[in-house]
């Protein structure tokens, strides 16, 4: 038989001219499973197909088989895929184009434009709550927790060292005046001891330039173990 090169290209597919594909991870040859699906008029038939089309999309999606209601989630997409066309029997509740299109409801994102923002929004949310709590020790201890927490941050917008007096007017600013810490004789935590990180030793402390293990803190060391090995 002759082939005919004319009918081959008279015949090609263009993108351009193919439909939109609806979910394009599941490909062409799916989406034209479901449209023929559609279009088969007996519904038996069609309940038929629409069983095989979800045991295809399955194995196409073998990693999600143990997802909680990951069948739910493929006859979804099959009445996705379909335009909501298909009239099948699905064990799950169909779903609505308007559920679908309907947008979600714009988050309300915090803005409170605190005046020292340095402190950040969680600082000013624990002295309300101290503000709440009633006197005593775990309220006293509390708001030492907080001071605390305010100097390491203002340390860190900051790095010079900073007055305990300083922080305890910042902290009866923030709390309305309910917190009083200016003329008590309470210390904070140094400077030194908020900042302070514990780096690692690089390799040239550790080994000179020779290669050779550095003597610390009376380890033993490459140079011990050979004199030791001489005598």
């Amino acid at each position: 038989m002759k082939f005919n090169t004319q009918d081959a290209v008279f015949n090609l597919e263009y993108n351009a001219e193919r439909s939109h594909l609806i979910i394009p991870e599941y490909g062409r040859h799916l989406q034209k499973l479901i449209d023929l699906a559609t279009a088969i008029e007996d519904r038996e038939e069609r309940n038929k197909a629409a069983k095989y089309i979800i045991d295809v999309m399955g194995t196409l999606n073998p990693h999600l088989r143990d997802v909680p209601d990951f069948q739910h989630k493929l006859w979804d997409q099959l009445f996705i895929m379909s335009d909501f066309q298909l009239d099948v029997d699905s064990p799950y509740p169909i779903p609505s184009r308007e559920v679908l299109n309907q947008k979600p409801e714009r988050l309300a994102y915090p803005q409170n434009f605190p005046k020292y923002r340095f402190y950040g929004n969680n600082i000013k949310y624990m002295i309300d709550v101290a503000n709440k709590w009633e006197e005593g020790e775990l309220k006293n201890a509390l708001i030492i927790v907080i001071a605390n927490h305010m100097k390491k941050c203002y340390l860190s917008w900051n790095k010079d060292t900073v007055e305990d007096a300083i922080i305890f007017n910042h902290l009866y600013e923030l709390s309305g005046g309910k917190i009083d810490l200016t003329k008590s004789e309470e210390e904070l935590s140094t400077s030194y001891d908020l900042i302070k990180v514990n780096k690692k030793q690089s390799n040239k402390t550790q080994f000179g330039s020779n290669g050779k293990t550095i003597v610390k803190k009376g380890k033993s060391t490459k140079n011990n173990n050979k004199q030791n090995t001489r005598k």
